[in-house]
């Protein structure tokens, strides 16, 4: 039943928008028109913060550090889990694909992909909110919300971390 519904829900609602707009007398045609300016206007005003976040992780992966990382963190931790950890706050796109290949290599019912799970599912992209969102609508003074961004993504990893032991290394028997 709800897949029937849900087929007709984005047509029902571009029908009524569009009647709306016709009872209320708007030009439609113009407003998504001026619509469009708008949103191309703002793509453009992103663009900068974007190339910051490219070259960040293009630094960050050819200086080393990650190697580093998943040498240090193999006792605590999967090492195929630390590239996730760090790309999630700047990119969720890119996070779906290292997580799609965690559970290619691993299995969607090992551990490290149950772990992934949880980073990917509860947390957000920092640092892209803070370029595109902020970056479109002209903040510049972002300190604060960059800490609480920070101080959030690592509570995630922490917790993260935690609850897939307490849940999938407990209940193996590991």
């Amino acid at each position: 039943m709800i897949e029937k519904i849900s087929l007709f829900i984005l047509p029902v609602m571009i029908l009524f928008i569009l009647s709306l707009a016709l009872i209320k007398k708007v030009p439609v045609y113009e407003e998504f028109i001026e619509g469009a300016k708008d949103g191309f206007k703002v793509s453009i005003s992103i663009i900068p913060y974007l190339v910051a976040i490219i070259v960040a992780v293009s630094m960050f992966r050819a200086s080393g550090i990650l190697d580093w990382l998943k040498d240090f963190a193999n006792n605590i931790i999967p090492p195929d889990i630390i590239p996730l950890m760090i790309t999630r706050p700047l990119s969720g796109s890119a996070a779906l694909g290292i997580f799609s290949d965690i559970a290619k290599e691993y299995g969607a019912d090992s551990y490290i992909a149950k772990l992934a799970a949880i980073m990917v599912g509860s947390s957000e992209t920092t640092f892209y909110v803070l370029a595109v969102y902020f970056g479109s609508v002209g903040i510049k003074k972002y300190r604060y919300a960059l800490l609480t961004g920070i101080i959030a993504d690592i509570t995630n990893i922490v917790l993260a971390i935690w609850v897939a032991r307490l849940f999938f290394l407990a209940s193996s028997g590991l």
